[in-house]
C-alpha cells in the first residue's frame, strides 16, 4: 500500500533522513522505533507531505505521491494524528472532530463515523461541546485520534501517541489503535515506547541518527541484544 523508496529529508542545509525505505502493507500495522531525535517525526511528516522530500521516492498503492500536495492526500486515503495533538484549543470537540470529515467522501458518513468515534470514546460524547483545550491531554489524544477516523483513512499515521501520558491512558490508546487495525486500516505508528509498539506490531523498522538500521518482524527485532539493551533496558541473558 504504502512505499517509500530511499527518502531524503533536510531542513535547510542540515540533514535529518539518508535514504530511508519503508512500506505498509494493505491491513498492516508497522511500527518505527528509536530515540528522540532518530527521525521518527521527521518520516511520518515526510510522509504525509508536510516536508518535502529532497530525494527518493513516495507511493501509494502504485501511484507515486512524492510531490502530491499534503492538502490532497486526504482524497488518497491517508490520516494523520500528530505528536502533540495539534486540536484547535477554542473550537469544541465536536468541531474538531468535524475538521477531519471536510472532504466529501468522509462527509457524507458524518453521522455513522462521529457515532464510532463516541463508540470508542464516550468521555468525548460527553464533552463535545467543551472547548478541546480544557481537556486533559488523554481526553486530547482520543480527540485527535477520533478526528483523524472521522476522514475514514485507509491508512493512518500516528505520531508518539504516548507522548506525556500516564500508562493507564496509554495502555487505553494502544487498545483502540489494535482495534482500529483490527477493523481493516493499515497503521503506521511511530513510538519512542519501543515495549508497547513492538508489542502491537506485525513489522518494525528501528531508527537512529536518521537512517533505519534494522528491520523485521518484532519477535526477530527483540532477539537482538542492541535492541534489546537500547530500547528495552534488557541485558542478554
Amino acid at each position: 500500500m504504502l512505499e517509500a523508496r530511499g527518502l531524503n529529508v533536510a531542513y535547510g542545509d542540515a540533514p535529518a533522513l539518508w535514504d530511508v525505505s519503508i512500506g505498509v502493507g494493505k491491513g498492516e500495522l508497522v511500527s518505527v522505533v528509536g530515540p528522540n531525535g532518530a527521525g521518527k517525526t521527521t518520516l511520518v511528516n515526510a510522509i504525509a507531505r508536510l516536508m518535502p522530500i529532497r530525494g527518493g521516492s513516495l507511493w501509494l498503492d502504485g501511484t507515486e505521491v512524492t510531490h502530491t500536495l499534503a492538502r490532497h492526500m486526504c482524497g488518497h486515503g491517508v490520516a494523520i494524528i500528530p505528536e502533540g495533538r495539534k486540536l484547535f484549543a477554542g473550537m469544541s470537540v465536536e468541531e474538531n472532530l468535524e475538521m477531519g470529515c471536510y472532504r466529501a467522501g468522509a462527509r457524507r458518513f458524518r453521522e455513522e463515523t462521529l457515532e464510532r468515534v463516541y463508540g470508542l470514546f464516550p468521555m468525548l460524547r460527553e464533552r463535545r461541546m467543551q472547548a478541546a483545550g480544557t481537556l486533559s491531554g488523554g481526553q486530547q489524544q482520543m480527540a485527535a485520534i477520533g478526528r483523524a477516523l472521522m476522514a475514514r483513512p485507509r491508512l493512518l499515521l500516528i505520531d508518539e501517541p504516548s507522548l506525556g501520558l500516564a500508562p493507564k491512558i496509554v495502555e487505553h490508546v494502544f487498545d483502540v489503535i489494535r482495534a482500529i487495525h483490527a477493523e481493516g486500516v493499515s497503521v503506521l505508528l511511530i513510538e519512542q515506547n519501543a515495549a508497547s509498539a513492538l508489542a502491537l506490531a506485525q513489522r518494525a523498522y528501528v531508527m537512529e541518527n536518521g537512517r533505519i538500521v534494522s528491520e523485521g518482524k518484532p519477535a526477530d527485532l527483540l532477539a537482538q541484544p542492541h535492541i534489546r539493551e537500547a530500547y528495552l533496558g534488557l541485558e542478554q541473558g
